[in-house]
């Protein structure tokens, strides 16, 4: 089946690049907040989200980071927060987890979207369905829940159809992701959540960078662009809103060290 290309492209400029790069970010730029995935980004891609863990220069560099940028640094993740924590060691405070249906603000209050009542009924058939086929991996993440397939990618049709059926019969948001469907409740995505923290101290009139390597990402490329900064798209070249783009996470983690504010 795969996933239609108008999912793959919603939102996205008709004039976009398919080229096999974009070019790198710049080391320097002016008075900017950023704005980082976790997995794929800060993290290598794992079997199972819990085979990710801390590593000590992640943690080191999102500190350093955080300090040179006068605390405009979050981390904008599918996973909930109390993960992001986990991985990368509360380096930073700012933070959005479950694809902007939970957020902590730079002062650390919490902001939690109410659980969509589908939620349930997602879980429980991504369950039943996993439970018959070895390798596959549910996530609950009370206001959103996955259904892996890294484990068997052959599993990618059947998934993605149980996905959609059910997003039609619940109302939850399709969110697909690398070898991964999920269903959520609706009303934020990435971009919300960058767009919400924009707003508020210590991000507010500064230039946003987004940087991320999934489709879950292209809502934050386009708000960060939307406000007069840019998305930095991470992994392999495809139709993306972003501008500029690294190779994996050791580039990511490279440039992180390197970029200062003009």
């Amino acid at each position: 089946m795969g996933i239609p290309q108008d999912t793959l492209d919603a939102g996205a400029p008709a004039a976009e690049s398919l080229a096999a790069r974009l070019p790198p970010p710049p080391d320097v730029l002016p008075r900017l907040s950023l704005f980082l995935d976790l997995d794929g980004v800060l993290a290598p891609l794992a079997p199972t989200p819990d085979a990710v863990g801390p590593d000590p220069r992640r943690s080191r560099v999102l500190r350093a980071l955080s300090q040179r940028l006068d605390g405009r640094v979050a981390i904008v993740s599918g996973r909930p927060l109390e993960e992001i924590d986990r991985i990368a060691e509360r380096a930073v405070v700012p933070a959005s987890g479950v694809h902007g249906l939970a957020r902590r603000t730079a002062d650390g209050a919490i902001i939690e979207a109410e659980p969509h009542e589908g939620v349930r009924e997602a879980v429980a058939a991504f369950q039943a369905f996993a439970r018959e086929r070895p390798g596959l991996l549910v996530e609950d993440k009370e206001v959103a829940a996955g259904l892996h397939y890294r484990g068997d990618p052959r599993q990618a049709d059947a998934a993605e159809a149980l996905a959609r059926n059910l997003a039609e019969r619940t109302g939850l948001k399709l969110q697909p992701g690398k070898l991964v469907m999920e269903l959520k409740t609706p009303g934020a995505d990435k971009g919300t959540a960058l767009t919400a923290f924009m707003a508020e101290p210590p991000f507010a009139g500064s230039v946003p960078v987004m940087v991320g390597d999934d489709l879950t990402d292209e809502h934050g490329f386009r708000a960060a662009e939307a406000l007069g900064g840019f998305g930095v798209l991470v992994g392999s070249s495809r139709r993306t809103a972003a501008r500029h783009g690294l190779e994996g996470v050791g580039q990511v983690l490279d440039w992180l060290e390197r970029v200062r504010v003009a």
